[in-house]
C-alpha cells in the first residue's frame, strides 16, 4: 500500500485477534515510530511491548489501580478491568519522556511522542494489520504509571493495540478538507 493511501484511508480496527504482528512487521512499525517529528532530536519517547502473559499482568495492574481508587468495585467492574488488555494480542505502551530544554517546550515533546503512535497506526494499517489507540483512565493513573516503571517526567500517551483484524474493515469517513482548512489572511 502506498503512503498516501495509508494516510488517507486508515481506520481503527477495534476487534483484533491473533496473530500479533510478525517480527518483520513489528520492525517496520517500530521504525515508523522513530520517524516522528522531533525538534531538537530529543527522542522524547520510549515504548513497552506487552504480549502473552504480559497482557494478563497488565490486566492485574489495571485491577489493582481500580481497587486503589475504588475499593468496592463489583465483580463485573473487576472483570472488565482485568480483561481490557485482552482485546488484542499485543499492546505497545507509548510513553512520553520529556525533559527540560531551552528551545523545545514540554508540550512539543509530548506532541512528538503522540506522533509516534500515529505513525505506528498508519504503518500497521499499511501492513494490513489492525490497530487502535486507547488512552482513558489507565493512561492517566499514577498507580499504573508506577507499575509500568515510568520515571519522573514520563507519562503514558497511549496504549496501541495491535493484531489481526477480526471481521470486515470499516471505510474511512469522507471528510471534506474545505471544512477544516482556511486561507489566512482571508483574501478579498
Amino acid at each position: 500500500m502506498d503512503a498516501i493511501t495509508a494516510l488517507t484511508q486508515r481506520v481503527s480496527a477495534p476487534k483484533l485477534i491473533e496473530p500479533a504482528p510478525s517480527i518483520v512487521q513489528l520492525d517496520s512499525i517500530r521504525r515508523s515510530a522513530l520517524r516522528a517529528a522531533d525538534h531538537g532530536n530529543l527522542r522524547p519517547w520510549r515504548f513497552l511491548e506487552v504480549t502473552g502473559q504480559g497482557l494478563i499482568a497488565l490486566g492485574d495492574l489495571y485491577l489493582a489501580a481500580g481497587l486503589a481508587t475504588c475499593a468496592d468495585l463489583n465483580d463485573a467492574q473487576q472483570l472488565r478491568l482485568k480483561s481490557l488488555p485482552l482485546r488484542a494480542p499485543m499492546i505497545i505502551v507509548a510513553i512520553a519522556k520529556t525533559q527540560e530544554h531551552p528551545k523545545v517546550p514540554r508540550d512539543e515533546q509530548l506532541l512528538s511522542a503522540g506522533c509516534t503512535v500515529q505513525n505506528m497506526l498508519s504503518a500497521a494499517f499499511a501492513l494490513g494489520l489492525g490497530a487502535f489507540w486507547r488512552t482513558g483512565d489507565m493512561a492517566l493513573d499514577s498507580f499504573v504509571a508506577k507499575g509500568l516503571g515510568l520515571d519522573v517526567g514520563e507519562q503514558i500517551v497511549g496504549f496501541l493495540y495491535l493484531g489481526s483484524v477480526d471481521g470486515p474493515m470499516k471505510q474511512a469517513p469522507e471528510l471534506d478538507p474545505i471544512d477544516f482548512f482556511q486561507v489566512w489572511p482571508k483574501r478579498v
